[in-house]
């Protein structure tokens, strides 16, 4: 048994060690790091890969270590959870569990079995409209599994169903950063900020849907997508005129429409938008 874990861990030394190659790779070639210190970088890649006995040139090994991603992008979600971590409003929502140790990027199947219940109860909760009992279970599926790309979606349409946008933009920014092919989580960071009035913060979103999706988008994508962009369309054209007072005044800017309390109708909005939304919408609103 002590064989095998150290095997594991061994196998994870060496897939971390490629990582912290590819990133001194890129960091010559996007520029970080000067021409000058190039021959330096070139070095201590060597010296990596000498002493944990790896090959640099082997794109299998890289792709099993990284993924699609970069180990820039991977501390790059630990940042945003460590951050989130610290400043989140519900109680135990990714607690000192979540930031005792630095969390390594999930697939989109979970593997937890215990996690997996927990939003399995989350789902079943979305479809009674308990939204706060949703958002419950999703937390502690993410306490479980804190950067799980599925997990951290749900909870983001759970979050926009309550009408707390913020919460669904900051949840759905990490699920994007834990894995940009999990498109669901691109449509509801689409629908949250359309809805904070962030309209070309949305378009880009649903823009980069379409991208990961591949053959030209979904249709719930490319709606999303073209109503984001009609909304910056007449904004910039409201500023050319410079019609800035009556925009100013409108109770529903960027919102696309009123519902009690002046809050948007969520779930026409979903629909228009093309779902990503807990509260209406197509398949993109529904969690998995």
């Amino acid at each position: 048994m002590e064989n095998l874990a150290d095997n594991l861990q061994a196998t994870s030394q060496k897939r971390l060690a490629l990582a912290v190659i590819d990133f001194l790779s890129n960091s010559v070639k996007d520029g970080t790091v000067s021409s000058e210190d190039t021959e330096s970088i070139e070095i201590a890649k060597s010296c990596i890969a000498d002493s944990f006995h790896v090959s640099p040139d082997d794109p299998a090994a890289l792709k099993d270590a990284i993924g699609d991603q970069s180990l820039l992008s991977i501390y790059g979600v630990y940042e945003k959870l460590k951050g989130k971590t610290s400043t989140a409003p519900m109680p135990g929502a990714a607690g000192s569990k979540a930031s005792s140790s630095a969390p390594k990027p999930s697939a989109p199947t979970p593997t937890n079995p215990e996690a997996e219940s927990f939003k399995s109860q989350g789902n079943a909760a979305m479809q009674q409209k308990d939204y706060p009992k949703a958002i419950d279970l999703y937390t502690k599926a993410i306490d479980l599994s804190p950067v799980n790309p599925v997990y951290l979606s749900n909870r983001a349409a759970a979050y926009s169903a309550s009408h707390k946008h913020t919460e669904a933009v900051a949840d759905a920014e990490l699920a994007v950063s834990a894995d940009p092919k999990y498109t669901k989580a691109w449509s509801r960071l689409g629908l949250a900020r359309f809805v904070l009035g962030d309209a070309k913060g949305s378009m880009e979103a649903y823009q980069k849907g379409i991208d990961y999706e591949g053959n030209g988008g979904s249709e719930a994508m490319k709606k999303g997508f073209k109503t984001a962009k009609a909304k910056v369309e007449e904004e910039e054209k409201e500023g050319a005129n410079g019609d800035v007072e009556r925009e100013a005044s409108s109770p529903t800017r960027g919102a696309g429409g009123g519902g009690g309390g002046g809050m948007p109708d969520l779930g026409a909005l979903a629909s228009m938008l093309g779902g990503g939304g807990g509260g209406g919408g197509g398949k993109a609103s529904r969690p998995d």
